[in-house]
């Protein structure tokens, strides 16, 4: 018999990302929105669902869509490019400015799947690192830009897992660096709904800023599958060259038009999950855990006198799941839990009290 071919990629060295899907009554582990969308828009969507020609393949250029976000954004459609997801639109990115002989440049610790990502597009990865606060100090930043030259900067702000925002000043020294060279800056703000500023009035023909962005956090439609990208149009255009045809479906282009039409309901969810962030954060003040200030919707923690496996464990049998990050380098026995509703918080917070007595 002959031998298997060989995967050119170690899987086995992924299996560190992916959060376990387990049935519990309270999950507090993914960063989904703890709401549903708004009945109208459930109602909206079951009506187009009766309007798509099934038989036909869905429009390639994705023109409605990108015309209703570009319109959010005042930028034009070909300004904006929809994926299947944010991590589509960085998949794409990669796809399009890294491989083979380029690089990416990310800050430790943040979100696992840039490093997976770079490795599955066969681009090296450059980490520089944050401080044990998990702030990013913009000096040497923007150094080990200039000197490793990366093709692509990724910097998450709000930063996930660790809910830091980018410091003042950190956007613009990243700018310039990556200018100098003719890189690409790109600002992943998948909870950017959530902090006081965004990026994404800086993209313009003449600067190297890209924006991603996701409905499935502030928008409460994960289970959709829908991000996008506010980039120049030169920018655009080559990740249109490496995005595979009709690879958003025809329902979900409709899903995406119809839920820019609830931008007051997604703003009101917002404000709410910002309240509930900045209870949970008095109350956690108030426990045996160590917290980080947060610009999104989670709180990283970690428990000052237990190990965090333990704490994440005895969670999961009192029916309460949350990220354990507790063998992720720079978040050793860190456990990070997502926003919630009023009472999922509460059954969060009274399962901690009882673990951490």
């Amino acid at each position: 018999m002959a031998e298997r071919p060989t995967a050119r990629i170690q899987i086995s060295s992924e299996s560190g990302y992916h959060s376990p899907q387990l049935d519990v009554d309270i999950r507090l582990n993914t960063n989904e929105s703890p709401f549903p969308p708004p009945p109208g828009f459930v109602e909206a969507v079951a009506r187009a669902a009766l309007t798509v020609d099934w038989n036909r393949y869905p429009d390639r250029s994705a023109r409605h869509l990108r015309s209703a976000l570009a319109q959010r954004y005042d930028v034009t459609p070909e300004q904006v490019f929809a994926a299947n997801g944010s991590n589509e639109v960085l998949q794409s990115l990669l796809l399009a400015y890294g491989g083979a002989g380029r690089s990416v440049a990310v800050f430790e610790p943040t979100y696992a799947m840039y490093s997976q990502i770079a490795r599955t597009t066969g681009t090296r990865l450059v980490q520089g690192r944050r401080a044990t606060d998990f702030s990013l100090d913009s000096s040497s930043a923007r150094q080990l830009v200039l000197d490793e030259r990366p093709d692509v900067v990724i910097l998450c702000s709000p930063n996930n897992p660790t809910g830091t925002p980018a410091a003042n000043g950190l956007v613009a020294d990243l700018e310039k660096a990556v200018g100098s060279y003719g890189g690409l800056l790109v600002l992943d703000e998948a909870y950017g709904e959530f902090a006081s500023e965004s990026a994404a009035g800086l993209v313009s023909e003449d600067r190297c800023v890209v924006v991603s962005r996701t409905f499935s956090k502030t928008w409460a439609m994960a289970g959709a599958r829908l991000g996008y990208l506010i980039a120049p149009t030169w920018c655009v255009a080559e990740l249109e060259k490496v995005a595979l045809p009709y690879h958003l479906d025809a329902l979900k282009l409709e899903i995406g038009v119809l839920a820019l039409g609830y931008v007051d309901a997604m703003r009101e969810r917002v404000e709410r999950l910002v309240a509930e962030r900045e209870r949970m954060a008095t109350a956690l003040d108030g426990l045996a855990v160590t917290t980080w200030p947060s610009a999104a919707n989670f709180i990283l923690l970690r428990p000052d006198s237990r190990p965090g496996r333990e704490v994440w464990q005895d969670l999961v049998e009192r029916s309460v799941l949350v990220r354990d990050f507790t063998t992720m380098p720079g978040l050793e026995e860190c456990l990070r839990v997502t926003i919630g509703s009023r009472v999922e918080n509460d059954m969060f917070l009274d399962a901690l009290r009882e673990v951490l007595r």
